[in-house]
C-alpha cells in the first residue's frame, strides 16, 4: 500500500484552509485517510503551517511520500534537514548529539527569520499607512487653500469696488493718521 503524505481540501469558496494528512495513494483527496498531522492555511502572509513535527518525522522515515507542496512545508519546517540528519546517524557519519545540535542551531535561525519577517510586514504595513494619511493631509490642505481662496474671490466680488474719489480720499485720511500716530 503506497501512503501518501498530501493535503485536504477544507474550508469555503474562495478561502480554503487544508489539513496535512497521510493517507493511501488510492483515496479520493477530501476523502479517507490515515492520520490528521495539521492543518495549513495559505490566506494569511506568511502561511500558517501547524502540524505535529514528531508524527510527520515518523512517517517519513518510514516511506510515506509527501506531495511537492507537502515536500515544500516539511522542508521549510525541518523536516526533511531532521530526516536527512538521522540518516546520516544510522549511517554512522554523526552522533545523535551532533545531529540535534545542528537541527537545533537551525531551527533557531529559521524561527528567527519567520519572526523578522513577521515584523518587517507590520513594519511595511505601519509606513504605507502613515505615508498615505500623509498625503491625504496634504490633499486636504490643498483643498481648504483653494476654497478659501475661492471665497475670498466670491467675498472682494460681492462688495461694491470704492471709486477713485473715495479712493483718494481714504487714502489722505490712512496717510494723516499714520503721521498723528508717528508724533
Amino acid at each position: 500500500m503506497a501512503v501518501k503524505i498530501r493535503l485536504a481540501r477544507r474550508g469555503r469558496k474562495k478561502a480554503a484552509t487544508y489539513d496535512i494528512v497521510v493517507a493511501d495513494a488510492r483515496a479520493p483527496r477530501d476523502g479517507r485517510f490515515i492520520e490528521k498531522l495539521g492543518t495549513y492555511n495559505p490566506n494569511t502572509n506568511p502561511a500558517t503551517i501547524n502540524y505535529d513535527g514528531d508524527r510527520a518525522f515518523y512517517w517519513v522515515m518510514n516511506g510515506a511520500q509527501p506531495t511537492e507542496t507537502v515536500r515544500a512545508m516539511l522542508a521549510y519546517r525541518g523536516v526533511l534537514l531532521r530526516r536527512h540528519l538521522q540518516l546520516g546517524v544510522t549511517k554512522g557519519a554523526l552522533t545523535q548529539e551532533v545531529a540535534d545540535q545542528r537541527f537545533q542551531q537551525w531551527l533557531s535561525e529559521k524561527d528567527a527569520k519567520i519572526e523578522a519577517k513577521k515584523t518587517g510586514l507590520v513594519d511595511t504595513k505601519a509606513e504605507s499607512r502613515a505615508a498615505a494619511l500623509a498625503a491625504e493631509t496634504k490633499v486636504k490642505e490643498a483643498r481648504a487653500a483653494a476654497l478659501a481662496k475661492k471665497q475670498a474671490d466670491a467675498l472682494a466680488a460681492a462688495t461694491p469696488a470704492p471709486t477713485a474719489e473715495e479712493a483718494t480720499e481714504g487714502s489722505t485720511e490712512t496717510a494723516e493718521t499714520s503721521a498723528e500716530a508717528a508724533a
